[in-house]
């Protein structure tokens, strides 16, 4: 990572980053900036606006991910606001019409998307013209991951997302957002298919990221999203379960989670050991992931505190875990035209015996295998219970519950408004949602 002197090159690159608009007008110039030729014409310049788009992803509250699980966790219950006088946090407390288009945690992730989307589409662009072609089809997998993510988030929270960059951009459906998301993936991939990653491309990256296996997982959360269990099954089984992919953190870049929340008791903390789920499907007393991801506190200000991959400012935070895609095996088996069960019942019983040493990142049940047979919708609510708990605290509980038609009493809101900003600036947003 060292040899461009990335952080120096960020430094520059990004100083025009704080005060973006959230409008698709989308004009992110600055004339502090260095000028386009000279950024987007080198491998220095182009890795260091690359590099720019995991720092607007990851680090500090106004990130994607504080933005992202921040959003999901309180509006489905995993978490507990501590002080309402954080206003954001405790619009989303309220839930329903409270949560409008003035909320800052929305519009944050709306922001940070559309400004990864735009920077990450230059990268790939100039990438191309590169004389290096496995240095630059590190650059396009390691950008088209930061934008399938943006794209995909937006996905899970909107009814309709913004079909590109640009001025009065038009919207789509949150389907084609995750099948939008699917198509840089595969471009990425026809890339790194051409032209292998450069043994000299990857130190120039934060350490962490895993581009292949990441592009595989993230192509196989979206086609289930999509629907296209076909796909999502084909690219579950495309992920070596053994490696790990994260976003690392450090003391000049702290875990943002760990920042604002696990280090204090000012703005929200977990809700208990139930992780936020209703009788029926909440885990079992002895599920060894349930003090792995919350434990108590030992102070008098709450009685539970978030853990696992907040625990401290230094801990890395996976972009996907392994369970995660085994589950999804689990799932395309069982909704499938033709429901496999027994093989559904396999996938899911790898994730409920797991131990914690046998997973990448320490997460494991370690319960006694589940025995069958089971029903469809047995195996499903079995599903639910288990990506619950698996991928606690991810941002991905609120896209479950809709999928697998949870109850509208386990969220507090089911699909965002959207940003006032962009509302005033663009006469193609669509109405807000009813709930």
């Amino acid at each position: 990572m060292k040899t461009f002197k990335i952080k120096n090159i960020i430094a520059l690159l990004l100083l025009g980053a704080i005060t973006i608009s959230v409008s698709c007008k989308k004009d992110y110039t600055d004339p502090g900036r260095a000028t386009e030729d000279q950024v987007f014409t080198t491998p220095k310049g182009l890795t260091g606006v690359a590099v720019g788009l995991q720092r607007v992803y990851a680090a500090g509250r106004a990130s994607s991910l504080y933005n992202l699980v921040t959003i999901d966790g309180l509006l489905t219950r995993q978490d507990t606001l501590l002080n309402p006088g954080n206003q954001p946090e405790a619009q989303l407390t309220a839930g329903g019409n409270a949560v409008d288009g003035t909320n800052t945690i929305l519009a944050g992730l709306w922001t940070s998307s559309n400004k990864i989307i735009y920077d990450a589409d230059l990268v790939i662009a100039n990438a191309k013209n590169l004389g290096d072609k496995g240095f630059a089809s590190g650059l396009i997998g390691y950008a088209s991951i930061f934008k399938a993510l943006s794209i995909g988030n937006m996905s899970m929270l909107w009814e309709k997302v913004p079909d590109g960059t640009g001025t009065n951009v038009a919207f789509i459906d949150r389907i084609s957002g995750f099948n939008k998301a699917i198509a840089v993936i595969n471009d990425a991939q026809a890339a790194i298919s051409a032209n292998a990653i450069s043994a000299t491309f990857t130190p120039n990256i934060p350490a962490g990221i895993d581009i292949v296996n990441t592009l595989n997982a993230l192509k196989a959360r979206y086609s289930l999203y999509a629907g296209n269990y076909t796909q999502a099954l084909s690219a579950a089984n495309a992920v070596d379960l053994t490696k790990k992919s994260s976003l690392n953190a450090d003391a000049s870049n702290l875990n943002c989670i760990f920042e604002t929340c696990t280090s204090n008791f000012n703005v929200y903390q977990a809700l208990d050991s139930t992780l936020g789920l209703p009788l029926a499907v909440r885990p079992a007393l002895t599920d060894k992931r349930v003090p792995f991801y919350v434990g108590l506190s030992g102070a008098a200000a709450y009685r539970w505190v978030i853990k696992g991959f907040y625990a401290g400012g230094s801990t890395a935070v996976p972009i996907y875990l392994p369970g995660e895609i085994t589950l999804i095996k689990a799932e395309c088996y069982a909704r499938q035209a033709s429901p496999d069960l027994s093989n559904a019942l396999t996938e899911l019983n790898k994730v409920v015996t797991k131990v914690p040493a046998a997973d990448p990142f320490g997460v494991g049940a370690d319960l006694p295998a589940i025995v069958g047979p089971l029903t469809q919708q047995q195996t499903l609510d079995e599903i639910y219970r288990h990506r619950s708990t698996e991928t606690y605290m991810s941002g991905l509980r609120l896209e479950d519950q809709r999928r697998f038609a949870r109850p509208i009493s386990e969220r507090r809101r089911n699909l965002m408004p959207y940003p006032f900003r962009e509302r005033d600036n663009n006469p193609n947003t669509p109405a807000d949602p009813p709930f």
